[in-house]
């Protein structure tokens, strides 16, 4: 089969110093990619990949800071994301004390609407400014949501919803297929292997597949289970150069046992 990517292609990795996103910055390189990525820190996107590729610093909640960013791109893959639960990463407009953060905690909605990062500005305003700034003959626009997002009112989706981020990946879902840009939507379950970027429980547990696990993707929003960041960045890229997986959304978790080597061509054939 021949590949759709090519080396005059260019790729926008957005959420590119995130766990998933390092990885597929990596895979990409690996295959000889030209990349950029949009970053709102030089600083850290110097120290994770020196001068092997393109930054450029902007926001994909600012508007006029995608401009630059998406000038000759043929690809654009978001990895953009926030944590589920409200922390740092949210980035509220004030300083918070033990009695402010419980309030927070007691009201999810006034929560997301005094943070600057929560899902709702990230997962669903983010996606829909980078949609709407994608050049209109870009070759394919990938998003990475969530498992659940059909599933909001079960457990254990519910509780992982319960600061409305699974909300926020619908409609960025529903921001990405309305598009009109040729479109993969990727939804992972829980995710595991490093790199961690946050101290949450996979850095705790150091939760890892060990690459004993097989990768199970459906087209529906039925499986559950874990994904490893390492197989999900390697979706994004693989998809890219596979004409079957345009126009698709579809689920992937880690089951079963592991072939040798994966055959993403075979994988993707599923998903008629």
């Amino acid at each position: 089969m021949q590949s759709s990517l090519s080396e005059s292609d260019h790729v926008l990795v957005a959420g590119a110093t995130g766990g998933v996103g390092q990885l597929a910055v990596a895979k990409l390189r690996s295959k000889g990619i030209r990349v950029r990525i949009l970053t709102r820190s030089a600083e850290k996107a110097r120290k994770l990949f020196q001068d092997q590729v393109e930054a450029i610093i902007g926001d994909t909640l600012d508007p006029t800071s995608l401009q630059t960013a998406v000038q000759n791109i043929t690809h654009i893959l978001c990895c953009t994301g926030t944590t589920a639960f409200p922390s740092a990463r949210w980035d509220f407009n004030r300083t918070q004390g033990p009695l402010d953060w419980l309030k927070l905690y007691l009201n999810p909605k006034d929560c997301s609407a005094k943070a600057n990062n929560s899902p709702e500005q990230v997962d669903a305003n983010g996606v829909k400014n980078l949609v709407a700034a994608a050049p209109s003959d870009l070759k394919r626009f990938v998003f990475i949501s969530s498992c659940g997002v059909l599933r909001k009112e079960s457990l254990p989706y519910s509780l992982l919803n319960a600061f409305g981020v699974l909300d926020a990946k619908q409609k960025g879902e529903e921001a990405v297929v309305s598009s009109g840009l040729p479109y993969t939507v990727l939804r992972p379950g829980r995710l595991i292997d490093g790199p961690y970027t946050s101290f949450d429980l996979n850095t705790l547990l150091k939760a890892k597949t060990d690459g004993k696990l097989g990768i199970v993707v459906d087209t529906g929003d039925t499986l559950s289970g874990e994904t490893s960041r390492i197989d999900l960045a390697a979706a994004c890229v693989e998809c890219l150069s596979h004409p079957n997986t345009e126009g698709k959304v579809f689920e992937l978790v880690n089951k079963g046992p592991r072939p040798e080597a994966i055959d993403w061509e075979g994988i993707f054939s599923r998903l008629e």
